[in-house]
């Protein structure tokens, strides 16, 4: 694969709050979160204004309201955000040549050779612009030679940010950020890594492959390569959906099996009529079951083209 790619990475800023506030103006500026209220709720998404009080995705909304007593809580509507998302997507789709829709709100754009005929990073600037206009909503992007320097590149910059980073300066601008940056690299990992003295970009880049894959296997190999700004990995223009899944939290904890049984049943009830119809099978049933320790237990079973389950995963 040529070593000269252009790719594009652009991210919504916020996209679920910049959603409501393109609905509701009045809460520009404000410390807005999007997430459960309940005890047992988590944060799905907060305002950067929220963010200055150290609340993150994901955090339990107990604290995140310890922290931010004021915090304005929405609960948030997915259909609104998927609408959104279908927004920006068709937008892009109708003006690059080959895209790759990362997630909700994130897609990587492949504009390889376009500096021979009009320059990638204007090109790019113009998108974001068309996308902000079209959408009132707020974007980012990182312009640079692969798919992990260029998510690199608009993390750095988010938000309402832009930057290039062309092939001369991939390693120079990995260098001095922490080895938590690397998108994929998890905690425990983050962990294993520090503890040996590796924190930063540069240190792990220097690491010898054999010793990185005798701790880590294959993966240590994988995060050595995105380290050194290395990513192959090709853009994808469309991916079939794999699974399906529901997820339910009780506001206090339970042991009450009859009741457990009754809305595990009730779930499965769900999720086999979506998959009737979108006219799909499944192959493998998979459930999770989280403790009042935050702990989680996981348990995955393959039953041939059966049509049930709290986790769906579509065969073919």
């Amino acid at each position: 694969m040529s070593t000269d790619r252009q790719i594009i990475h652009m991210d919504q800023d916020a996209f679920f709050v910049s959603v409501e506030v393109r609905k509701n103006p009045e809460l520009i500026g404000k410390p807005v979160i999007i997430g459960s209220l309940s005890d047992r709720g988590v944060v799905a998404s907060c305002s950067y204004e929220a963010r200055k009080f150290g609340i993150h995705s994901a955090m339990p909304a107990r604290m995140a309201r310890m922290l931010c007593p004021h915090g304005i809580w929405i609960r948030g509507n997915m259909d609104e955000y998927s609408k959104a998302s279908h927004e920006i997507t068709d937008i892009l789709k109708a003006n690059v040549p080959l895209i790759e829709k990362a997630s909700i709100d994130e897609h990587y754009i492949d504009m390889t050779g376009m500096d021979k005929h009009f320059g990638t990073l204007r090109y790019a600037k113009e998108l974001r612009a068309m996308v902000m206009k079209e959408t009132a909503l707020p974007i980012s992007f990182g312009l640079s030679v692969n798919k992990t320097v260029s998510k690199m590149a608009t993390n750095e910059c988010k938000p309402n940010g832009e930057l290039n980073i062309e092939k001369a300066v991939v390693q120079p601008f990995l260098n001095p950020l922490s080895i938590r940056k690397i998108p994929g690299l998890g905690e425990k990992t983050f962990v294993k890594l520090s503890d040996m003295g590796i924190k930063r970009i540069h240190e792990l880049a220097q690491v010898h492959p054999e010793y990185m894959n005798s701790i880590l296997g294959k993966n240590g190999i994988w995060l050595l390569q995105k380290a050194q700004g290395i990513d192959e990995s090709p853009i994808i223009p469309y991916q079939e959906q794999k699974s399906i899944g529901t997820q339910s939290t009780f506001k206090n904890d339970s042991i009450d099996l009859v009741s457990i049984n009754y809305l595990l049943t009730s779930m499965v009830m769900d999720l086999a009529f979506e998959l009737r119809q979108k006219q799909k099978q499944a192959a493998c049933v998979t459930v999770t079951v989280r403790y009042s320790t935050r702990e989680d237990v996981t348990r995955t079973g393959h039953y041939p083209l059966y049509c049930f389950g709290c986790s769906a995963h579509q065969k073919g």
